[in-house]
């Protein structure tokens, strides 16, 4: 197992994607933080894991609030001693005309989305470095920062300020030997797959919609530490969707 000694945090962990990237994770040999604002669901999460025999961990933590990552971060390598790599995958969404879209639900969006990023990589970076730790961190985008639908305003804008943090931080971080990279899923189906119809798989030039495993699969790429040479990067996962053009008949 490729992981196996390497400490992982994931943010939004409870559920759909980042609760796959933990499972990865955890299959590979890495003990596990799961982070949630959603206990039940997080900490059924990481029982789960720890019966099939994995090193799993749930931790309670609202990723809008600077003290919380500070303390999931401190609380993280007080129990392992270290962290390896920060999986930054918490998100919210408001599909609300921009007419509409209050103020509070704006600074909400991106407080939960973008923001945190920043933040939960600083504390992370800080340990990595103290520890002498060529560390990773991959954010979760997607790829509603280079296309939209209407009424995803703050959404669209979280999604592309991850985007130029990646590359930022990269920039920042890799004289500490700290690698950043970034993943944007097109579609991703999270609840019921079975239920798809025919031509959403279509629309796809990959021929199906996503799943969760999907950016898990990329998440274990990134972060892997034979992949050194990758970092600033965005890597696109939407199975061609957003590479093919449409036109109307």
């Amino acid at each position: 197992m490729s992981y196996e000694g390497k400490v992982v945090v994931v943010t939004g962990a409870a559920n759909g994607i980042g609760r796959s990237i933990a499972v990865a994770y955890a299959a590979e040999g890495a003990s596990v933080v799961l982070a949630d604002i959603q206990e039940a669901e997080g900490a059924a999460a990481a029982a789960a894991l720890r019966q099939e025999g994995r090193n799993a961990v749930f931790a309670s933590c609202d990723v809008r609030k600077e003290e919380d990552i500070i303390r999931l971060i401190q609380e993280t390598v007080q129990e392992f001693g270290r962290i390896d790599i920060l999986i930054n995958n918490a998100g919210v969404s408001r599909w609300k005309s921009p007419y509409e879209l209050k103020l509070e639900e704006w600074d909400d969006v991106l407080n939960t989305n973008v923001r945190s990023c920043f933040l939960a990589a600083r504390e992370a970076a800080r340990h990595m470095t103290e520890l002498g730790i060529p560390g990773s961190v991959v954010n979760i985008s997607s790829t509603r920062a280079v296309m939209s639908e209407p009424n995803s305003e703050a959404y669209a804008a979280s999604k592309g300020a991850i985007n130029s943090l990646t590359h930022a931080m990269a920039i920042s971080l890799g004289k500490d030997g700290i690698r950043v990279n970034s993943i944007s899923p097109g579609w991703i189906e999270t609840q019921d797959y079975e239920s798809l119809r025919p031509e959403d798989h279509q629309q796809h030039p990959a021929g199906r919609v996503g799943k969760p495993a999907d950016i898990a699969r990329a998440c274990l790429y990134l972060t892997h530490p034979d992949n050194t040479f990758i970092t600033g990067a965005n890597l696109v996962i939407d199975g061609g969707m957003t590479r093919k053009m449409i036109y109307e008949e």
